[in-house]
């Protein structure tokens, strides 16, 4: 917790109750990455990892934003092939990390999420978006494309002909057409949407995290895979996950009649 506990100049993070919250903060920038931002994102991410007791990542941005994408302002320092490269693969291995981390990711998305900020928020298991949510995938404006993973994610959960027309549009869309799409889970209103996110998160620090990693990472390479692979992976990990204290544990609260050790938690305020 040490290296994760330190001060940040562009994110702030803080762990309670198993779950962590790291915020992107650069408001005044609509949290637009820059190169400080992609290193600590870089270095708590990979902190993150290594904390086990972190049961759960809430993410956030500062000031009405989730984040606005590149900071376009500094995208002529690296205007080269090779550092453009090297700029992107810093990004690229948070996003890895994101999307690869065996606990829950919940992004709050309260206000605009656009080009790297899309695809910081598909890295989530989860989205909560406000009503004043607003995505762009705004990458062809600028003569770049889509990046943060945004390749892979989007058309895995909208489709490759959508995800081409939200690209080549490059047009913006709100939560309740995001959430048609499959991209939002939940839209709450602004003043609910981070204690849902608590709230869910809180609930879900009580999964079992043998059984969670291993469900997690299964429906992750589910669109990659082939049946017999998946059938594979699904008998083995049910070996792992009925021989911990967990499933003992649960099972003879049912056969007791006792409450269930996970509860998932309704929202109640739900738009």
């Amino acid at each position: 917790m040490n290296n994760i506990a330190k001060e940040w100049e562009t994110i702030k993070f803080s762990v309670v109750d198993h779950v962590a919250t790291l915020t992107l903060n650069r408001p005044e920038k609509k949290n637009a990455l820059n190169a400080t931002m992609r290193q600590e994102l870089a270095d708590v991410v990979s902190a993150i990892r290594r904390d086990r007791q972190i049961k759960v990542l809430v993410l956030d941005g500062a000031g009405g934003s989730f984040c606005a994408g590149g900071d376009i302002s500094t995208m002529n320092a690296d205007a080269s092939a090779e550092l453009s490269r090297e700029r992107m693969a810093s990004l690229h291995g948070v996003i890895s990390d994101l999307l690869t981390l065996d606990r829950p990711v919940i992004a709050v998305v309260d206000g605009p999420a656009y080009g790297a900020g899309v695809g910081f928020a598909l890295a989530a298991d989860l989205i909560l978006a406000s009503p004043r949510a607003r995505f762009c995938l705004s990458f062809l404006k600028l003569g770049i494309v889509p990046d943060c993973g945004i390749f892979y994610t989007l058309p895995r959960i909208v489709g490759l002909q959508r995800a081409k027309e939200l690209a080549f549009s490059t047009r913006e869309f709100d939560a309740e057409e995001a959430k048609s799409m499959g991209m939002v889970f939940e839209i709450q209103p602004e003043e609910h949407i981070r204690q849902r996110a608590q709230e869910l998160a809180l609930s879900m620090s009580q999964l079992p995290l043998t059984a969670l990693s291993i469900t997690k990472k299964a429906l992750n390479a589910s669109l990659n895979s082939d049946l017999n692979t998946m059938l594979e992976i699904e008998a083995t990990g049910q070996g792992v996950a009925r021989s911990t204290e967990f499933h003992k544990t649960a099972v003879a609260q049912f056969t007791e009649k006792k409450p269930p050790l996970y509860q998932w938690v309704k929202s109640k305020h739900s738009l």
